[in-house]
């Protein structure tokens, strides 16, 4: 035996003189793996792959095996026998269950999961192109964990935990997306990120206003986008890699192209990124539903006169068609291994889509009675860019180790244009917003057991409104009243910190404390509308926190507890909106109103058993006081007045409800010989409490239960995943009274609305030709069921053929 493994010895030393690199790829895909730390048995060598997962391996000709260690992958340990056999490639599994993971989300610092006390969910770009969703809301809703809302389908409204819109937060890159004009109503700005360009996602449960200020009440959703891969080779000229991906669906007729290259030298490395989507009308299911659902006729106008035509195919959802562009440009300078500066630039656009929901409402009186009551209701396109520039230092100091700072300014416009059934002026309103932003977030490791975190924050939102009438016959323009007072000003600023001290090798400790102070001015035009002031300022702070612990009793088990509070500063949205919410009620503003309050308690654990299950499960209760709500208002000695011709019911956003909400999450992953099975599943109860009221009421977003659950099967390069998408049903007394008044909902039988209990079966397949080349194809809604998520105002895509072919270079 010594002969013989003295002869592979030898052997291997020999073929090093020929071929000194070996590649490190992951097993299915063939994909290269850039980061594995190659070590010798006795770590007498130490070395890391390059950006193409490959290594020059002459410093280990005297090993007689090799050791390869990835985060995220199972180690693999690799004879010199082997390695010559495979001819210098060397394959990694992934660690389906494994605990440890990599977490940017929480500390806005690189952190493993197993310390954080809060649930995260992580959503790969390997993920992302596999599942191949359209929209970065869609990404979301392959977590199985936030539930999505759409009232047209260029849209996409996450829920978290019983909260969404201005009470979720949404970061890009370390750079809050949220504008002081986020409604409570739903918001798609979320589809303005490109889900092509998305390198890694992360979903933070609970309130995070502790690192991110307001709005982080429900949850954080923190997307970091492609990241500019330097070279690490010693040759002069630039090693240029990229993806290619060209996708089709049958559902909306999509057809979507996508690339991006990086450009790496030593000290400096660029991606570029282009995406290019678009998208027909929606076809939705047939079988099953309910008949409220198809869309039976539309508004065509023809010579200037508006008629009500019947829809020859009543699954097709006339009027859903956009189309969106997508570019990206970042640049990273690292003069030394201390500092890294990095600049990056986002544009995104879609084409005007209709808002769907308000297409299929019928008018109930009036001259044109049983006729639709909108002739057009659109969106203008929604534009977002945003210039990002950031600066990193690492090494040891008296007052950081490392040091962060980011500025960025995006641009945000958005605009929305009606016209009612034979009404010959349509009205448009136009919003942009200016949003300056800086984060300065330093960590210090005080001693081997305690770590600190601090930082501060300021933000500064310029809103301008526009609105005016066109005559559609003449032509003729006339200003009329804006949605917001032109011209306001949000600014908000923090400070925190963050002490984590680890008391023993299996006990972690967090605690932290933020001051915030937010102002607001704001100007009122009376020109249009009795406004019984001309302007405004709201100034206000809080302080909130957390505590939490992480209790890790062995390697495949773990405990955490957490309890947090936080805070939403009202915004420009909250206090100053003119508009009408629903038929008949009109929004008016009001000064009055102070932050909201948030108290969390939440609990965990995830237990691994061996390399073949794995569980979690995480329970929580929130807390929310002066919660912001739509109630009715007497405005100027008023409870009613005409908005546009039409009698509305005065209401105003105030600081009058109550809201608790508790539920758990829970999820559970197999693993065995290629077969995997993972189902994840959501519950959420939540209530408001009015002022005026001890009754409590259904809570508007909080989503029924829901869940999926995926069988998989992986074998050598092709990858099956055959699974299940389902939703509970909410009848009649589970609808919050605000939604029991919206028309996007069918009727049971006794005439009330209600949300159906549905499910859809899907199958997607993988097949990766090697290491550049790889193909995937699958079917959603197989059974082809007509049905749509609940408070959504469109129907949920039919029977849907995807097709896309990806290429790697």
């Amino acid at each position: 035996m010594k002969i013989i493994k003295t002869l592979f010895i030898a052997l291997f030393c020999s073929s090093l003189a020929q071929s000194q690199t070996l590649t490190v790829v992951e097993k299915t895909s063939q994909q290269a793996l850039p980061g594995v730390i190659v070590s010798s048995k006795k770590l007498k060598h130490i070395a890391v792959t390059d950006e193409n997962g490959q290594l020059d391996i002459t410093a280990f000709k005297t090993s007689d095996s090799i050791v390869f260690l990835l985060n995220g992958y199972n180690a693999a340990s690799v004879s010199t026998k082997d390695l010559i056999e495979n001819k210098y490639l060397v394959e990694m599994t992934l660690d389906v269950l494994a605990i440890k993971e990599v977490t940017v989300s929480n500390k806005r610092w690189e952190e493993n999961s197993n310390e954080t006390p809060n649930r995260i969910e992580r959503i790969s770009m390997k993920d992302v192109a596999f599942q191949n969703p359209q929209t970065t809301a869609d990404l979301l809703g392959t977590s199985g964990y936030v539930f999505v809302q759409k009232s047209q389908m260029g849209g996409g409204s996450p829920m978290l935990r019983g909260m969404a819109t201005n009470r979720v937060l949404l970061v890009v890159d370390g750079v809050r997306m949220n504008t002081a004009i986020f409604r409570s109503g739903n918001v798609q700005n979320v589809i303005s990120l490109d889900a092509n360009a998305i390198q890694n996602t992360e979903i933070l449960f609970g309130p995070g206003s502790l690192m991110y200020g307001s709005d982080a009440i429900g949850g954080v959703m923190d997307f970091q986008t492609l990241i500019p891969k330097f070279s690490n080779t010693k040759a002069k000229k630039p090693v240029v890699t990229g993806n290619a991906m060209m996708r089709t669906s049958t559902a909306n007729s999509e057809k979507t192209g996508h690339l991006d290259i990086n450009v790496g030298l030593k000290k400096w490395a660029f991606v570029t990124s282009f995406t290019r989507a678009d998208y027909g009308d929606l076809r939705s299911g047939s079988v099953g539903g309910n008949n409220y659902f198809y869309r039976k006729n539309y508004v065509q106008t023809i010579d200037n006169k508006d008629y009500m035509v019947p829809n020859e195919d009543s699954t097709l959802q006339v009027g859903s068609k956009y189309d969106q562009t997508n570019f990206m440009q970042k640049a990273v300078f690292k003069p030394s291994s201390n500092w890294e500066f990095d600049y990056g630039f986002h544009l995104s656009q879609t084409s005007s889509f209709n808002r769907y929901d308000r297409l299929y409402v019928m008018q109930t009186s009036g001259p044109y009675k049983n006729k639709l009551r909108w002739a057009e209701w659109y969106y203008g396109p929604q534009k977002w860019n945003m210039h990002r520039i950031g600066m990193t230092h690492s090494k040891k100091t008296l007052f950081y180790d490392h040091l962060r700072l980011v500025t960025a300014l995006q641009h945000f416009e958005e605009s929305r244009f009606d016209r009612e059934f034979m009404v010959r002026e349509l009205r448009m309103q136009k919003e942009t917003v200016r949003a300056a932003s800086l984060n300065l977030d330093l960590d210090k490791k005080l001693t081997e057991k305690m770590s600190l975190y601090y930082g501060l924050e300021a933000i500064q939102n310029l809103v301008n409104s526009y609105a005016d009438l066109t005559h559609v016959i003449t032509g003729k323009v006339t200003p009329t009243v804006t949605r917001y007072p032109n011209g306001s000003t949000w600014e908000s600023y923090g400070l925190y910190a963050n002490l984590k001290y680890k008391l023993t090798d299996k006990f972690n400790l967090n605690g932290g404390l933020r001051y915030s102070y937010y102002r607001i001015k704001a100007e009122f035009d009376t020109t249009y509308f009795p406004f019984p002031f001309t302007s405004t300022e709201m100034k206000n702070g809080t302080l909130n926190g957390s505590l939490g612990f992480v209790f890790e009793a062995s390697k495949s088990w773990q405990m955490y507890a957490n309890g947090a509070s936080g805070f939403r500063a009202p915004n420009i949205d909250d206090m100053g909106k003119v508009f009408e919410s629903t038929p008949g009620y009109l929004v008016v503003p009001n000064t009055t109103l102070k932050p909201e309050k948030v108290y969390n308690a939440e609990i965990g654990f995830v237990k691994t058993f061996g390399s073949f299950l794995k569980f979690d499960c995480a329970g929580y209760y929130t807390w929310l006081r002066d919660a912001m709500v739509r109630k009715d208002y007497v405005f100027n000695g008023l409870t009613q007045i005409n908005f546009l011709g039409n009698p509305s019911k005065i209401q105003a956003m105030q600081n009058v409800a109550k809201i608790r909400v508790y539920g758990f999450q829970a999820g559970v992953e197999v693993f065995y010989k290629g077969f995997g099975l993972k189902s994840t599943f959501s519950y959420q109860n939540g209530k408001e409490q009015s002022a005026d009221s001890l009754i409590y009421y259904p809570l508007r977003h909080a989503a029924p239960m829901f869940g999926s659950t995926h069988l998989t099967y992986t074998h050598k390069v092709v990858k099956f995943d055959f699974y299940a998408v389902y939703n509970g049903k909410m009848d009649y007394e589970d609808l919050s009274l605000t939604e029991r008044l919206n028309l996007s909902y069918a009727r049971d039988v006794n005439g009330l609305p209600y949300s159906a209990a549905w499910y859809t079966l899907n199958f997607k397949v993988a097949y990766y030709v090697n290491q550049y080349v790889s193909m995937t194809a699958g079917v959603e809604n197989i059974m082809d069921i007509l049905y749509r998520p609940y408070s959504s105002g469109i129907n949920a895509s039919g029977r849907n053929f995807i097709a896309s072919l990806r290429a790697r270079f």
